[in-house]
Parts: structure tokens; sequence; C-alpha cells
């Protein structure tokens, strides 16, 4: 109980403080330094679920029995390049895929809405092609939607689409390497918790607001990211509108461009 009541406060008091909803200026700030660091225009944030290990919650049937074979709930994050966590869903069950975590999230839904309060679309550094929607990349387990990139499917792919999943690839990385920071800072996360699955839920809160915390005040450290023992949750195949490739499309375009393309990302693919 103790463990219980002192995450849940550890929770209420800075989720307000170091886990706010972002409005449209700060959105604007992330996507600034997305394309600083990882160069990937109008990007908002990376987004990815990982299994936690849990001992098997009571009358759970197999709910919460992943496909690796162990009892997991879901850790849904989307993460900035500060390697902050912008939005955290957690408890899902280890069965779910990441695409139905998303859809059945308060994030998901407010994504799917129009209500998180994002930027309108801006034209993509150096060019004057028409407006581009801001996006958040993620792995290849999530839907293709006009705010969600994820790669191209990698059978027969021209270098275009190659160098446009590598650059995907660079943004999307930050989710893992906050992950990474996550897990071997709260050690706890590196093996089963042995708790209720509500006591669970608000420790893994409790971490991730924690986390954010010690982000803003020390600084980051490169070899925190460097291994994480947190599973991916499992990919399925999912499509997405004729728009939202429109907009990918847009994307790949303008990372052959002059305008969007870096030195190496053809040796890199």
């Amino acid at each position: 109980m103790v463990v219980r009541e002192t995450c849940a406060d550890i929770w209420n008091v800075l989720h307000p403080i170091v886990m706010a909803k972002p409005q449209k200026e700060d959105w604007l700030e992330i996507a600034e330094h997305f394309y600083k660091s990882c160069n990937f225009p109008n990007c908002l944030g990376a987004i990815d679920g990982k299994h936690i290990r849990i001992k098997k919650p009571a009358g759970s049937g197999s709910q919460f029995f992943n496909y690796k074979k162990y009892f997991s709930l879901v850790l849904l994050a989307v993460c900035d390049s500060n390697y902050r966590f912008r939005y955290i869903d957690v408890g899902s069950y280890g069965s779910s895929s990441d695409s139905a975590v998303l859809g059945h999230s308060a994030f998901g839904r407010m994504l799917l809405n129009n209500e998180l309060d994002l930027p309108p679309p801006q034209t993509l550094p150096g060019t004057t092609s028409p407006p581009m929607p801001f996006v958040f990349v993620g792995d290849e387990a999530f839907a293709l939607m006009e705010h969600l990139m994820r790669p191209y499917s990698s059978r027969g792919l021209s270098i275009a689409r190659r160098v446009f999943n590598y650059r995907l690839t660079r943004a999307r990385q930050v989710v893992e390497c906050s992950f990474g920071i996550l897990v071997n800072k709260w050690r706890f996360l590196h093996t089963p918790i042995h708790l209720q699955l509500d006591t669970a839920i608000a420790a893994v809160k409790a971490a991730c607001v924690l986390h954010n915390f010690v982000r803003e005040r020390d600084g980051f450290n490169f070899e925190d990211s460097l291994s994480h023992c947190l599973e991916n949750t499992h990919p399925c195949g999912v499509r997405g509108s004729t728009h939202s490739a429109a907009v990918r499309e847009h994307l790949t375009a303008f990372f052959m461009s002059p305008q969007g393309a870096l030195p190496w990302q053809l040796e890199a693919i």
C-alpha cells in the first residue's frame, strides 16, 4: 500500500510539471529540435511500445501473455529529441499490438480526433512546396496516418524509399534510447515486477515522470542509452490512407532533393 500510494503521489505531483500536454508553441519547439538533431522535418515525436515483465495477474488468463512467451504489460510512449516522455500509456495487455494499444490510448484518440493542438501544415525547410502536416514517427507496427509516419515495407525498395526508411529510423531511435535510459536508471524494470497489477502500473508511471524530472535537471549521459532490455512489442501488418501515403512520398522526395539530402545517407543504406 505504501509503494502504491507513494508512486501515485509522485505521478500526481510531477505529471503536470514534467509531462504536461504540449501546446502549439511547444510542438513547434519540439519539431525544431528534432530537425536539428535527427534531420527529420516537421517531426513532433517518436512513438513506440515496450513490454514490461510482470507476474501473471490473477484471473487474467492469457491476456498479458505476449508473443515472446512471458507475461507483460505495454508501456506506450511518445518522446521528444531530448529523450523526454511527452505522453505515456501504461497497462495494456501484453498480447496487444502497438497499433491496437495506440488506438485505445488517450493519445491515440486525441491524434485521430485532431485534439492535440498540433501546428498547422508547414513547408519543408528550403522549399516552396505545398505545406506538409506535422508528424510523429513509429516503426512498422503502426498504421500509416496523416500525422504518423512508418517505414516502407522492406521488400524490393527503391533507393529513395530505403533512404526514407533510414531517415525515419534515425528519428525513431530517440524513443528506444529513452527506454534505455529509463531502465538503466530505474533498475526494477530489469526484472519481472512482483507487484499487484495496479501497483506495477503506478510504479512504471512514477518512473517515467521521475525520468523526465532527472532529465531536465541532470542532463543526459549518452552511454546510458546504448543498451536496454525491454522488448519491442509485436509488429503487425497495417495499411494507411491514400493521403497519408502521399505525405510519406513527399517526404521521400524531399530526402532525395538538394534541400533535404544528407551527405552520408546513400552510404548508410
